[in-house]
């Protein structure tokens, strides 16, 4: 052989290998399974002190990491906004997702497959803005049996079956046609949002019957089984006391019996949406192992707000006795239920408060967790979610930045037991009406634009001691920061608008 063609023949098997070695190492990085829940409140689930059935979540618990300071932005649309942006909701217009370079766009660039099924609420539609493939509703709730005409299966309109059709269900088949579709030289991000359990309160019969009875002893006693649990677990450093009951909550035990009722049913489809939750969990994850996916795949899960106290049963459901499994009822529960579900915590979903904007954070990475069954306190904001992701797909945070801006900062230093560097200040705003601020221990809050307050969370986790008069000097620290961060990032929409944005979903 002439030696020009044994040199070509050395660089192009060269060239091979380096290719090869390429591609085995883009097989090597981790899938991202990301799965965000819609209304849930902190303590709802088995391994964060809830009675409801969840053992695969508690599963993912046990053998990964739990977070028990991470933040959402306590509504669903904002939370949304800063999923898929890695900014705060109002850098982007919110829903219209502008300046940024979606967490889909960047994962497709560093050559992932993006699969998303689920709720949307956002501006477009998913393979607009770098998903692959996408199944789901556009709006932001819907009839969990019937679905409605914002159904997609990619970007054309999907018609609901009549029959045998239940969202969170279809959510799950749909992302596991994905990923047996899915290019298996290719590592593969997928994001599921679940709609449950927000209203309406739809589920099945026997994931209803299943809790019927459970709840017989009130929201006041459930509670306080929820403390004894979160304190069993360790979840939360003592000491920190439990918030009263709201002056607008009656005791349970001052409602009639029909009321009591009542209210247990609601409760019980409330448990139902979640526990089925779990169990597509349960699906999902024994696909990913049938697939020889799991090993390697990291799995985020949390909720999008707190607990949602909005009571919004139709007269027709009362009227007629509908039972939560009739596509035809609309059932929700209120601020009773919404403060047990949040247990620890303070106030609900649109609250900056605790219970507002704290949600369960469960990491999961057999390669990637280095201390399995570990609870971590490092603060993380729902921003950090895209760093992270492109963090473990291996992408340089400067070339990132370049491309487009964002504000996270990547978890994976926590994964592997390390301390990482905190934000210095987080952010929070809902349109500018209950707004708050976190630097390290101490955060500043307020409600509807009222006066601000000032805690101590190293100290007062539950909030329950404000310190807005004997740390003056603080408070106008904090305060003028908070003052100097809105006017660059913005509180969204505000007046008669915002007002409005109050009591939606």
């Amino acid at each position: 052989m002439p030696f020009r063609f044994r040199v070509a023949s050395i660089l192009f098997a060269a060239f091979a290998c380096a290719m090869s070695s390429l591609l085995h190492a883009a097989d090597d990085r981790p899938n991202i399974v990301l799965i965000m829940v819609d209304d849930m409140g902190w303590s709802d689930l088995g391994c964060y002190g809830g009675e409801i059935q969840t053992p695969h979540l508690d599963r993912l618990g046990r053998e990964g990491l739990r977070f028990t300071q991470f933040y959402n932005c306590a509504k669903c649309e904002t939370s949304r906004a800063a999923l898929i942006s890695g900014r705060y909701a109002p850098e982007v217009g919110i829903a219209k997702l502008q300046n940024c370079r979606t967490i889909a766009q960047r994962m497709r660039d560093a050559g992932y497959t993006t699969l998303m099924t689920g709720k949307w609420h956002l501006s477009g539609n998913p393979v607009d803005h770098g998903f692959d493939r996408y199944f789901g509703h556009l709006s932001g709730a819907t009839n969990f049996f019937h679905g409605d005409n914002t159904f997609c299966l990619d970007d054309q309109p999907f018609e609901v079956p009549k029959e045998g059709f239940y969202t969170t269900d279809a959510n799950t088949d749909y992302a596991i046609e994905f990923l047996e579709a899915a290019d298996r030289d290719r590592p593969v991000f997928l994001y599921i949002a679940y709609n449950a359990p927000h209203y309406p309160l739809h589920a099945p019969r026997e994931n209803v019957e299943k809790y019927r009875g459970r709840y017989e002893g009130g929201w006041d006693r459930l509670r306080e089984e929820r403390l004894a649990r979160i304190r069993e677990l360790g979840l939360i450093q003592e000491p920190f006391a439990l918030p009263p009951r709201p002056e607008d909550v009656p005791a349970w035990e001052s409602l009639s019996a029909e009321e009591r009722e009542t209210q247990q049913l609601m409760m019980a489809a409330y448990a139902g949406m979640i526990d089925r939750v779990d169990q597509n969990i349960g699906r999902l994850r024994a696909a990913l192992e049938l697939q020889g996916r799991f090993e390697n795949t990291l799995f985020l899960f949390l909720s999008d707000n707190g607990a949602c106290p909005f009571q919004r049963t139709t007269k027709k459901t009362l009227e007629n006795q509908l039972m939560p499994w009739d596509p035809e009822s609309y059932w929700t529960y209120d601020k009773g239920w919404a403060h047990a579900c949040n247990t620890p915590f303070r106030e609900y979903k649109r609250n900056q408060h605790e219970g507002g904007i704290c949600t369960p954070l469960i990491a999961h990475w057999p390669r990637g967790i280095s201390r399995p069954g570990e609870i971590t306190s490092q603060p993380g904001q729902i921003v950090d979610l895209l760093a992270t992701c492109i963090d473990v797909a291996g992408v340089d945070r400067e070339d990132a930045l370049a491309a487009a801006p964002f504000r996270g900062r990547s978890l994976k230093p926590i994964f592997s037991g390390q301390q990482r560097t905190p934000h210095e200040a987080i952010y929070f705003t809902f349109y500018g009406t209950h707004n708050a601020l976190r630097v390290g221990d101490w955060k500043l809050v307020n409600i509807d634009r009222g006066p601000w307050e000032l805690y101590n969370l190293a100290e007062d986790r539950t909030e329950l001691h404000d310190r807005a008069s004997s740390e003056r000097d603080r408070l106008v620290e904090l305060r003028t920061l908070w003052e100097e961060m809105q006017q660059e990032i913005g509180t969204g929409r505000s007046g008669r608008k915002a007002k409005r944005a109050k009591s939606s979903n």
